[in-house]
Parts: structure tokens; C-alpha cells; sequence
């Protein structure tokens, strides 16, 4: 069943050109414009909705999966009216909702449409942007987590024609109360941690953070693996409840290394794995090195037979093998959504006084620690470095 909550009451009641939601983690943002959208699109006939997001992946995982889930709840889904080639909806009232990606420069410059949404919209550049705001004809909605200043906020919020609202999880009725639990814990360590002061600002309250520190910004996206990039391995990081599973394929290129994520999934079992290498075609001899904490699930998926084996961590192993990657040009694939958000948030930890140690934050690293065990095991230089299994 479909539940109506405070965030959509706020952002239905904007009413300018461009209506900007700006907010933190759970609040419901993407959820709450989507249904304002569908009722658009029904009670507005032959309307054309271009719902736009920085890559097709991002948008599969995200905006397309809540459209979907949002008309199966209402009833108004039909599979054949959804043209998933070229992801659009149509209604039987000639309109359509249609998705694309700011990556896609002929989308950005073609037709003209009646409503825009741009789903995190700091993720595209102003100019990507603005290509879309000439070509809509009434009005524009845009969403983001407010990590830091960005182009809505020099170019746009102090504009007459934009309305804007800020929302937190507390105005997402519909959130699991151990989702609420985990996200007010943070309330609490931001009393004596500098990061997690800003992560609370932030994610909690939806208010500008200021996001400095970012360790690894040697990276940017490319739309596939190159078919001339030669495997070198991958690395993998458990987790089941609360942290995912993560598996990074790294490829040799010229002078950089080519990244692509595989897995990145709660809850998985050592036999789901195994089913998950199979499913991608990973080689029998193809290299896999796994966190060495799991030494069970390492041994259960080598008895499956694949070659994998414990990363081998000494002393400072983290900043060694962030060190490695930092000496590289990393080309991420667009698919890699969980890895690209990763990057993009994370960074070296603060006391709390706000001065940057020599250690990054323990978080935003899943499919990073993946990637780093690959790095240490198959890139790493002559150097002082103690082992230890």
C-alpha cells in the first residue's frame, strides 16, 4: 500500500518553475516526486516527463525502480505500456514518462518537454543542466543530499522563479523504525566526532555540509571495460546484515587501471556467492583475494573452485593500499554506482575539533576495501611493509 507522508505534502505544495528538495538520508525525496509526476502525466494528457539522473545504471537502481514500484502500489502499472529499451512509459492518455542520463549529450540538446526531474542533481554539471532547463516548458524539479555547496545553491535558490523545502527522515512516516534507530545514532557520536558532526548535519538534519578530505579523487567514469584492458584480479569484502558483499573486477589499461563493480549485496550467504561467481563467468584460475577476517567463507568458496585467497594486511594496510591506488588513473565504469558514491564520499577522518587525521573514516569503504585488497595483493611496489596473514 501506498502511504502519503509529510514529504510529499511539502514538496506538493511548491509551486514555482523550479522546485528544489533539498534533504538527508531516508526523507523520501526521490519517492515523493515520483507520484506528483504519475498524477501529472494521468490528469494532464499528452504531458512529457523526462525524469534525468547522471547515468542509466544510477537510474535503474534508483528513480526507475521507485516508478515502477510506485505504479504497482497505485495501480496503474501495465508492462506493456513500459518500453524498456527505450525507458519509456506510456498512458492511455498519450502522455509519458521517459528516463535518460545527463551522460547522453544528443538527449540533452534534443526535444523539448512539459516537466523535468533531475534526481541528484549534484552528481551532473550546471551546464548539463541548464541544456535541460531551456528545453522544458513548465516546471522543474530537483533533488540532492546536501554534501556540499553546489550549483543550486550560487545559481538558483535565491531565484524568484524557485521554491525550496528541506527534509529529514523525521518527515518520512513510512521509514522502519530500525531504520530511524540507526540513523539517530549519529546524533550521538557527533558529539565527539568532527565527521560525524558534518554526516548528522548532513544526513541527519539535510542541511549544507562541507565535504573536504575525499582521498581518492585520481578516478572518472567510462562507459564500459575497454575490450583492450587485460584482467588482473579481484578483490572481494564480506558482509551480511548491515554491510554488503562486495566483488571489484580491476583490469590493466595503458597507464591506468579500469574498475568495475560486480556485487554489492546485503545478506548474502557463502553459497549465494558462489552462485554470484558463477553467474558472472569468473574464471576457476581468475585471482580473487578476500578479506582475511573471514578465513571460513574464503576456504568454503575455494573448496567451490575458485581461486581465491586472504589479503595479506600488516601494520597501516589501509593508507598502503590506498597509497597504490592514489599512483593510478581509475576508470570507473558507469555501472559501478555503489563504488562511484563511495568515492565520492570517502574521506580522511577529524577529531573533534575538526583537524584531519592520518586515517580515514570507516565508512563508504565496502566496495573500496574490495578494491584496495586487489591493489595490495597484485600492485604493490618494493617497500618497507610488514605481513601478517
Amino acid at each position: 500500500m501506498f502511504q502519503r507522508t509529510t514529504a510529499q505534502e511539502k514538496i506538493a505544495r511548491l509551486r514555482k518553475r523550479v522546485r528544489i528538495a533539498q534533504g538527508g538520508t531516508s526523507s523520501s525525496k526521490t519517492f515523493s516526486i515520483i507520484p506528483l509526476l504519475i498524477n501529472y502525466a494521468i490528469e494532464t494528457p499528452s504531458s512529457e516527463i523526462s525524469i534525468v539522473s547522471e547515468s542509466i545504471p544510477h537510474l535503474k537502481r534508483g528513480a526507475i525502480k521507485d516508478f515502477i514500484n510506485i505504479m504497482l502500489m497505485t495501480g496503474n502499472y501495465k508492462d506493456a505500456n513500459f518500453n524498456k529499451s527505450d525507458l519509456k512509459y506510456r498512458f492511455s492518455n498519450g502522455s509519458f514518462i521517459e528516463f535518460f542520463s545527463a551522460d547522453q549529450p544528443d538527449k540533452l540538446r534534443g526535444a523539448r518537454r512539459d516537466v523535468l526531474f533531475v534526481n541528484e542533481c549534484n552528481n551532473i554539471p550546471f551546464e548539463a543542466y541548464n541544456q535541460l532547463a531551456i528545453r522544458t516548458k513548465k516546471f522543474i524539479y530537483l533533488d540532492y543530499n546536501p554534501t556540499s555547496e553546489f550549483w543550486v545553491h550560487t545559481e538558483l535558490i535565491k531565484d524568484k522563479d524557485s521554491d525550496f523545502v528541506i527534509l529529514t527522515y523525521k518527515d518520512n512516516e513510512a521509514l522502519d523504525p530500525a531504520l530511524v534507530r540507526e540513523i539517530e545514532k549519529a546524533k550521538e557520536k557527533a558529539k565527539t566526532s568532527a565527521y560525524w558532526d558534518n554526516w548528522w548535519k548532513v544526513y541527519g538534519l539535510g542541511q549544507v555540509g562541507s565535504l573536504d578530505g575525499v582521498i581518492l579523487q585520481n578516478w572518472e567514469q567510462i562507459d564500459k571495460v575497454p575490450s583492450e584492458s587485460r584482467l588482473i584480479g579481484y578483490g572481494m569484502d564480506f558482509g551480511f546484515t548491515n554491510d554488503p558483499t562486495t566483488l571489484i573486477g580491476v583490469y590493466r589499461y595503458n597507464d591506468s587501471l579500469v574498475v568495475h563493480e560486480f556485487l554489492y549485496q546485503t545478506g548474502m550467504l557463502n553459497s549465494d556467492i558462489i552462485k554470484k561467481l558463477n553467474e558472472f563467468q569468473i574464471g576457476k584460475t581468475e585471482k580473487i583475494y578476500g578479506d582475511s577476517a573471514e578465513p571460513k567463507s574464503i576456504e568454503e568458496i575455494y573448496r567451490s573452485g575458485f581461486n581465491i585467497k586472504p589479503v595479506q594486511k600488516g601494520t597501516d594496510s589501509v593508507k598502503f593500499g590506498l597509497q597504490i591506488l592514489q599512483e593510478y588513473k581509475l576508470l570507473v565504469t558507469k555501472e559501478s554506482t555503489n563504488l562511484i558514491k563511495e568515492l565520492r564520499s570517502y574521506t580522511w577522518d577529524k577529531d573533534k575539533t575538526g583537524k584531519q587525521l592520518n586515517a580515514p573514516i570507516d565508512e563508504y569503504n565496502h566496495a573500496i576495501d574490495a578494491l584496495r585488497y586487489l591493489a595490495m595483493m597484485e600492485l604493490k611496489k618494493k617497500m618497507d611493509f610488514a605481513f601478517s596473514i
